[in-house]
């Protein structure tokens, strides 16, 4: 499902129990200097994520001074973040000229403890190739480095490196919960959200959804601030020449937090052709 870039106003994109991706949460706040924004999600634990500007955020009492230093858009800077504990009352205080936040939730119904995740704290991976067309950079602020603290929520960035090229490729999915007769979990089921940006930002891509191994799925033109629910089937996405693209990515499992992504048997051959991909599956833990 593709929703097209709009002022939420403040108000979810993606609410509790959506009919497609219901352990996913997804919210854009955009504040002034000196504003303030107050939540609470039941049944979702979250993730204060500042697209730009820098915000002081406070979760049940515990404060977070001065979280986001990105000025003009998500390039210009590292992303950094608070992880919010299910339910748990939070403020957003802006204390730049501007800022917009995302608020990514997945379902879960134990509660953690809150902490942040300062740029020294990401887990950063790079892979692909500019012959391939697959270059790109992920950015995880939620990932592997915070197993252990987290109940269910992956968050994390993604950008192409260099302008155009694919993203998500080979394709893969992860909206079953299956194991092999062994045992072993082959695929796991984590609802996705993405929401996109460009530089510059006039420019567009292609986000397609295949729901069955060799035959026609979907294709929806994405836009700046484009928001995209996964909630099954195959899902590469591509820019078009000349531009970066960038996705906020949240995942949410049903069962478990770690990510298995099962590779489209038709291109799982090229699984051995881009370079560093079997590190970046082995990040989304």
């Amino acid at each position: 499902m593709h929703i097209a870039p709009h002022d939420n106003a403040n108000k979810p994109i993606v609410d509790v129990d959506h009919d497609l991706v219901p352990l996913n949460y997804f919210n854009i706040v955009k504040l002034k200097k000196g504003e303030s924004f107050d939540y609470a999600v039941a049944g979702y634990e979250t993730c204060v994520v500042p697209a730009t500007g820098t915000v002081d955020v406070d979760v049940d009492g515990a404060g977070f001074a001065k979280l986001g230093n990105r000025g003009s858009d998500v390039w210009d800077g590292e992303p950094e973040g608070v992880y919010v504990p299910t339910g748990a009352r939070t403020c957003l205080t802006c204390v730049s000229d501007t800022a917009e936040v995302f608020i990514a939730g997945a379902k879960y119904d134990k509660v953690l403890e809150p902490f942040e995740v300062r740029e020294a704290e990401l887990d950063l991976v790079q892979y692909g190739s500019d012959d391939t067309k697959t270059h790109r950079k992920i950015k995880h602020i939620l990932g592997a480095n915070q197993h252990g603290r987290v109940g269910r929520l992956l968050v994390s960035e993604l950008y192409t490196v260099g302008a155009g090229g694919w993203s998500g490729f080979p394709s893969h999915k992860h909206d079953t919960d299956r194991r092999a007769e062994n045992g072993e979990m082959i695929e796991t089921r984590h609802d996705e959200t993405y929401n996109f940006r460009f530089r510059p930002n006039k420019g567009s891509g292609l986000q397609m959804l295949q729901r069955t191994d060799n035959e026609p799925g979907d294709a929806y033109h994405i836009m700046d601030g484009s928001t995209v629910l996964i909630d099954k089937g195959y899902h590469p996405c591509a820019a078009l020449p000349g531009y970066e693209m960038y996705y906020f990515t949240i995942l949410g499992g049903l069962s478990q937090r770690s990510l298995k992504q099962y590779f489209q048997p038709t291109h799982a051959d090229q699984l051995h052709t881009i370079p560093g991909i079997m590190d970046m599956v082995a990040k989304f833990k």
